[in-house]
């Protein structure tokens, strides 16, 4: 007899990846891509179709649909819209192409919503009725849960943090706008920060490696190390996004906040610093109330997992509690 699986597919600004996926959050197998091997969305729908029926037919798995978390997804169109962590433009109806390949039920979200979803159901969030998850990747992504709810607002698109302008007239972001959380709070944030101040001559032990090949895990390590400068962007990324934070409690009051991604990593390195800024600008009726959590699944299983949650949800509706 065949097993139903539902596939999740995360695309995020480096990397895409799909998981076979039962419905008790077991992933049978997954399939990786760098995203900048598909120059266009059909390069990516083909390829990924291709070997998604590959494995199905393979397996005897019966594939119930396909769940996709993007940035800029819109759950209600399906489409993927102006994303500026993508190298593709515009609007990208991706549920339609997927069914049409695969000739199955295809529904997108936020990857970040997706991860959200995952946390909720399988991980940290599990039994939280009011949280936000926020990913720290290339970008800044954000998940709102509210009395059990995922938030979607009127168009799809609420939950934007990491496009709130966390300084006006700041960074140039890929959005087009100036000062947005994402280019200060998130993994091409803090290099950027160190960038700018080591272009003013501060020192570093960075300074040894080619500007153009400075990553987060760099600056990770440097700080470790006791880096002066790299100790001080980390401070300087975490005063940024705990105010956000802070500002984020007061319209959902949630009871915890959780971490997701390559940033988050850098466990207290971050996370201590983040704490004390977030309770320092909180409003009093908030403060020692809000838990800052570190998503306890593999990194890239949060969203696989959410993004699968939203075929089992729609098919079998085992997620009544959600």
């Amino acid at each position: 007899m065949s097993e139903a699986i539902a596939v999740g597919i995360d695309i995020g600004g480096t990397n895409v990846v799909a998981g076979f996926t039962t419905d008790n959050g077991k992933i049978l197998q997954q399939i990786h891509h760098p995203i900048k091997k598909f120059l266009t969305p059909d390069d990516l729908v083909k390829t990924f179709s291709a070997e998604i029926l590959s494995h199905c037919k393979l397996n005897n798995w019966q594939l119930k649909g396909i769940g996709i978390g993007a940035p800029n997804g819109n759950f209600f169109n399906g489409t993927i819209e102006f994303a500026p962590n993508l190298p593709w433009k515009g609007i990208i109806p991706l549920t339609k192409m997927f069914a049409v390949e695969c000739i199955t039920t295809a529904i997108l979200t936020n990857d970040a919503n997706a991860a959200a979803i995952g946390e909720m159901i399988f991980g940290a969030a599990k039994g939280l009725h009011d949280f936000i998850i926020i990913t720290l990747g290339t970008g800044l992504g954000s998940g709102i849960v509210a009395n059990g709810e995922l938030i979607y607002g009127h168009d799809g698109f609420a939950g934007e943090l990491g496009h709130t302008t966390a300084i006006r007239n700041g960074r140039l972001c890929g959005c087009g706008r100036k000062g947005c959380l994402e280019t200060y709070a998130s993994a091409t944030g803090i290099v950027r920060t160190m960038k700018e101040w080591m272009s003013n001559g501060e020192e570093t032990s960075l300074s040894k490696i080619p500007n153009e090949k400075i990553t987060a895990w760099n600056v990770y390590e440097a700080a470790m190390q006791n880096d002066a400068l790299a100790k001080k962007a980390f401070l300087f990324t975490a005063e940024i996004l705990g105010q956000t934070l802070a500002d984020a409690v007061a319209y959902t009051s949630p009871s915890a906040i959780i971490l997701f991604g390559g940033l988050a990593k850098s466990g207290d390195l971050l996370l201590q610093p983040l704490k004390h800024f977030m309770e320092e600008n909180l409003l009093q009726i908030y403060k020692n109330k809000v838990k800052i959590l570190l998503s306890n699944l593999p990194e890239s299983d949060a969203a696989v997992l959410g993004a699968a949650a939203l075929i089992w949800k729609e098919s079998k509706n085992i997620f009544q509690t959600i």
